[in-house]
C-alpha cells in the first residue's frame, strides 16, 4: 500500500519546520541584546509547529477535515503571536530601540504558509481508494 500526500500537505510540512525553527530563534533585537522566542510566545509557536507537523504526516484521505481545522488553528497561532508581539513593542517604545528578529519573521511566514496549506487542503475533494 502506497501512501499519498494530498496537495497542501507538503506546504504544511514546510510551514511546520518554519514555525518550529522560528520559535527558538531571536524574536527581538534591542540595544541590550536579543530576546529569544523560547522565553515567551515563541514556545507556543513551536508547539503549534509540532501540531502542524502531525497534520502533514497523517493520511489525508481519512482525516482531511481534522487536518484543515488543525492547520487553521496552527496558522492563527503562528501568525497571531508575532503580530501581537510587534503591536506590543510598538505600543511600548514605538519604532526606536528595537528590531524584529529572524524568529519573529520566520514564525509569521510559517503561519501564513500554514493558512495557505489549510486553504489548499480544504479545496481538495476526497479521491476514492484505487487500491485493489
Amino acid at each position: 500500500m502506497r501512501s499519498r500526500r494530498a496537495p497542501g500537505q507538503g506546504r504544511l510540512l514546510i510551514a511546520a519546520g518554519m514555525m518550529a525553527l522560528g520559535g527558538f530563534l531571536p524574536w527581538v533585537y534591542t540595544h541590550l541584546g536579543s530576546m529569544s522566542g523560547a522565553v515567551g510566545a515563541g514556545l507556543w509557536v513551536f508547539y503549534a509547529g509540532l501540531l502542524a507537523l502531525a497534520g502533514g504526516l497523517v493520511p489525508a484521505h481519512r482525516l482531511r477535515t481534522v487536518i484543515v481545522v488543525q492547520s487553521v488553528l496552527c496558522g492563527l497561532v503562528a501568525l497571531g503571536l508575532p503580530v501581537w508581539q510587534v503591536v506590543y513593542m510598538l505600543s511600548l517604545v514605538g519604532l526606536q530601540g528595537w528590531m524584529p528578529g529572524p524568529g519573529l519573521v520566520l514564525s509569521a511566514f510559517g503561519g501564513v504558509l500554514c493558512l495557505l496549506a489549510a486553504r489548499q487542503l480544504a479545496g481538495v475533494r476526497p479521491v476514492a481508494a484505487q487500491d485493489a
